[in-house]
């Protein structure tokens, strides 16, 4: 009978933490600063947090910080469903945490401002364009996560091409959907002061997408490995 891994579930809580406390945070300094950061300073300090935070929690959790990966981890086998709903419930923990505690770190106003850093359509941006958007800057995070860090074949970077890949989809999605690619990184924000509108959005998109570049990998482009046959030794052994 599968167990919770306790330790896998503190992994996940921190790292997460991690993403949306220094995500706001930065959302945050760019407004105190006038703009000194820009997209490219937002999307960096996501893409580093990720990048640091998967590499440190990697050998515990497998760093999945984020929904949408534990449920492509679980679509194909890599996780049971116990922890993957403890995962999920300890990201999305970690994002609250991380929300309710940056009120600590940054003026009221500031916050206020930005709508406590929380993804949000860009100005003329639809729904639907928010949907799309999300379900393919998702897909392509699962993607190189299942490549780089997933698949027994690949050299492994620890987070740094994960972290790129968070960097280049806000570069891109930023000025249209928020580039949240994970719903905890949306839920904690919004539930603080930022907004519940489309809440759908962010959680529909980013799940699909990554179910998606999860089910791609698995079946497309995973070697799979053939169980060896018991010998007629160990078969009779067993």
């Amino acid at each position: 009978m599968n167990k919770m891994n306790g330790k896998a579930l503190m992994a996940e809580f921190i790292g997460t933490f991690a993403l949306v406390f220094i995500g706001v945070g930065a959302i945050a300094a760019n407004s105190l600063t006038e703009g000194a950061l820009g997209l490219t300073g937002i999307a960096l300090a996501h893409g580093l947090t990720i990048a640091v935070m998967v590499s440190a929690t990697a050998a515990t959790s497998g760093g999945h910080l984020n929904p949408a990966v534990t449920f492509g981890a679980w679509l194909t086998g890599k996780i049971d469903r116990l922890n993957a709903v403890g995962y999920v419930i300890s990201q999305c923990l970690g994002g609250l945490f991380a929300a309710s505690l940056i009120k600590l770190a940054i003026p009221g106003e500031t916050l206020t401002t930005v709508d406590m850093g929380t993804p949000t359509l860009g100005v003329g941006v639809s729904p639907l364009n928010g949907l799309v958007v999300e379900f393919f800057l998702t897909f392509f995070l699962v993607f190189v996560i299942f490549g780089t860090a997933i698949d027994a074949r690949a050299p492994k970077m620890g987070g740094l091409f994960i972290g790129l890949t968070v960097v280049l989809d806000i570069l891109m999605g930023g000025p249209l959907s928020g580039a949240a690619m994970n719903p905890a990184r949306h839920l904690g924000p919004a539930l603080l002061g930022g907004g519940l509108q489309h809440i759908w959005l962010y959680w529909i998109g980013p799940l699909a997408g990554g179910a998606a570049a999860a089910l791609f990998y698995h079946h497309i482009l995973a070697v799979k490995t053939p169980k060896a046959r018991p010998t007629k030794e160990r078969a009779l052994s067993i």
